[in-house]
């Protein structure tokens, strides 16, 4: 699933994964934040005069000649009510501010996010899964990065304002805020719904401009206006993930975590991203949709440790896994009154201040017994448990090793069926082909819930990096153009992730063209070997310089981490163009390879496999450090009739059907008749190559 990864992580953490192997210095928190950067964003196009100038979304739907309605998730009317509730909140005594932003995430920094958290998608009606929308008393405006430019046009009243992320002098949400409002405005944000150090970064951006930052305790103002129509919070059960699939047990990781606040001088460490919760405690849940993950936090101590859920998701079983491991039960809520009293007892706490939410952070520095010494009370620094999950233990890679075969063998049951059924001239919605995707998965041993929704692209609709079908619009599936098929599963043990573009007719010559070149790019990174210490970032060039050589790229990262039975977009790692990620690539992580190629309104392109990173055996060892490359994790065809071969090298059409080779050997023993049949045919070898 494409995703520009590198972008959701701050240099600060990036760099303390970086360095992980030294001992980790203690960061202040305006250190931290000084290294983050600002928020991109988003909505533009060129003037005449060559200036760079934000679009409302209606002149951009005018411009590609769509309504002004056009996929909007809600009538404008809906939309303009909306906006108008939410100003009147702006005026009362205990808000009084001139501007509210709404990030897309949770108290937790999640991407995937639980229906009710879902305040963005409900104000704007854009339901991608990144983005911020920022209200004025007068203005609105919405920021998005590449992947979501095409269905935020769409999906945007007008009313909003759409800012592109990344484009060429399109301001950030700090900038823009300095340039509408006048000087000395209250901007008000949610402080669990921002990470300290963005909003110590936010607090900075706009003191420039003699704004105030406004933390709304007590209220989220969407929620006020979402009313009783709010989707009630999850209350779904939790269960323990079995140690023959996490491989480490509880205490040993506990131990781990311990020593780690040994090591910096802290007595307790604040865990809040819900992955980390889960893979420290091997526990899994399903609050949250495509992740199993559950609303938590944790706090260990040298000698104790406490998990805050909601009691009712925790059934006999879990309750015992978790006594047998030392850990006690307090309420979800009660997270805060526990920092607090910490904080008064002198405690010195470990805090990611890139993932924590600003309101723990800021309570608990206004709860030491030296408010205006606090600093002195906490170490801020990435959380040890994010580096110790993202390097998988044997355990766990066999299990993704196992799902992945799994799901190979469902998808070439799945891609069988559509075959035939396209070739009979059956009429077959995006949403079917996608919903018949899922019942061939759900046959799988293991199979829980897909990984993200299916992303399923016939024709311009491939060329939304981040399109999701719905009933009501979408396109048939055909034979006269691409098709792009991104999607995972969420196993008991792991996590996968593919896209596949095919064609079901013949593709023109250009498509080849471009398929190829894609297909270039992945190759060339599959088969990278690099030291170690090489972060992602120095790799990414080698996915795009295929496409670079006819002045074509990509508007997302190449690469993303994956979680072991867990989130389907993992960090610290990456591999993107975006170099503030320091991140080291190392043995046992794994990421996605993913270039693509997207012609707006006409086509999109992408092929993706997961990559798992091992240590080679070379015949040298300049400088006494190792070397590592990639092992493949993915074994589905690449269809042969979209590679133009005469745009290939040796190498090339041998990797091509070595892959092939593997993947024959690997799935075939998995299938029998029509989708054996199938397997084989598109398993054929491209040429006969000499070596």
């Amino acid at each position: 699933m494409a995703i520009e990864a590198a972008a959701r992580l701050s240099p600060s953490l990036a760099a303390a994964a970086f360095l992980a192997r030294r001992p980790a210095p203690a960061l202040s928190p305006y250190s931290l934040r000084r290294r983050l950067p600002l928020i991109r964003a988003l909505a533009s196009s060129s003037g005449g005069d060559g200036r760079i100038v934000a679009l409302s979304s209606s002149e951009l739907r005018k411009r590609r000649g769509l309504s002004s309605s056009s996929g909007a998730a809600d009538p404008a009317s809906a939309g303009d009510e909306k906006l108008r509730s939410l100003r009147r909140l702006f005026a009362r005594p205990d808000v009084a501010i001139d501007a509210y932003i709404v990030p897309s995430q949770d108290a937790h920094q999640s991407e995937f996010i639980a229906e009710c958290f879902m305040r963005r998608a409900y104000l704007t009606g854009f339901t991608g899964s990144a983005g911020t929308a920022v209200v004025t008393k007068d203005k609105a405006a919405l920021w998005t990065d590449g992947r979501y430019f095409l269905q935020a046009e769409k999906e945007l009243s007008h009313e909003w304002t759409l800012m592109r992320s990344g484009n060429h002098g399109v301001p950030t949400t700090s900038e823009w805020l300095n340039d509408v409002l006048p000087s000395g405005c209250r901007v008000g944000i949610d402080p669990f719904l921002f990470s300290f150090d963005a909003a110590e970064e936010l607090k900075d951006s706009i003191s420039d401009k003699n704004h105030e930052l406004v933390l709304v305790r007590g209220m989220n103002l969407v929620d006020e206006i979402w009313g009783d129509a709010r989707p009630r919070a999850p209350k779904e059960p939790t269960r323990v993930h079995d140690i023959k699939y996490a491989g480490i047990d509880v205490p040993s990781k506990l131990s781990f975590t311990r020593s780690h606040l040994a090591e910096n001088g802290c007595d307790a460490v604040v865990i809040s991203m819900l992955d980390e919760v889960a893979w420290l405690l091997n526990m899994r849940g399903s609050d949250v949709p495509h992740s199993p993950v559950f609303y938590s936090y944790l706090i260990v101590e040298a000698s104790t440790a406490t998990l805050f859920v909601d009691s009712n998701k925790v059934s006999e079983d879990v309750l015992k896994h978790l006594e047998k491991a030392g850990i006690k039960l307090k309420p979800y809520e009660a997270i805060v009154s526990e920092v607090e009293r910490l904080a008064e007892k002198g405690a010195k706490l470990w805090l990611d201040s890139s993932s924590v939410n600003a309101a723990i952070v800021t309570a608990f520095k206004s709860s030491c017994p030296d408010v205006e010494n606090g600093a002195i009370h906490a170490v801020y620094n990435v959380s040890p448990v994010t580096l110790a999950k993202s390097v998988k233990n044997e355990a766990e890679i066999e299990g993704m090793k196992n799902s992945h075969l799994r799901d190979a063998a469902a998808l070439a049951e799945f891609w069988c069926w559509l075959e035939k059924e396209v070739c009979k001239k059956v009429s077959l919605t995006e949403v079917e082909v996608a919903e018949k995707l899922l019942e061939f998965r759900q046959k799988q041993d293991g199979f829980i819930e897909t990984s993200f929704d299916t992303i399923s692209g016939y024709g311009a609709n491939g060329a939304i990096i981040h399109y999701r079908p719905t009933p009501e619009d979408c396109s048939s599936v055909g034979s006269d153009n691409l098709f792009l098929l991104d999607s995972g599963a969420q196993y008991t043990d792991g996590t996968t992730d593919i896209t596949r573009t095919v064609h079901f007719g013949e593709p023109s010559p250009r498509q080849k063209e471009c398929f190829t070149r894609v297909l270039q790019g992945h190759i060339a990174l599959d088969v990278a070997v690099f030291p170690e210490r090489t972060p992602g970032f120095v790799l990414d060039v080698l996915a795009r310089s295929s496409l670079w050589k006819i002045g074509l790229d990509y508007r997302h990262g190449t690469g993303h981490g994956v979680g072991a039975a867990l989130n389907v977009h993992e960090g610290p790692q990456s591999i993107s163009y975006r170099y503030g990620n320091l991140t080291a690539l190392q043995k046992g992580m794994i990421v996605s390879n993913e270039p693509g190629y997207y012609e707006d309104n006409s086509f999109g392109i992408r092929i993706e496999n997961l990559l798992l990173i091992k240590a080679l055996n070379l015949a040298n060892s300049f400088g006494g450090i190792s070397y590592l490359g990639f092992e493949k994790l993915t074994f589905v065809p690449i269809q042969s009739k979209l590679i133009d071969t005469s745009l290939l090298s040796p190498l090339e059409i041998n990797w091509v059907n070595e892959y092939h080779e593997q993947v024959w050997k690997k799935v075939s023993p998995l299938l029998s008749g029509d989708s054996r049949d199938w397997l084989w045919k598109n398993t054929r070898r491209l040429l006969d190559v000499t070596h």
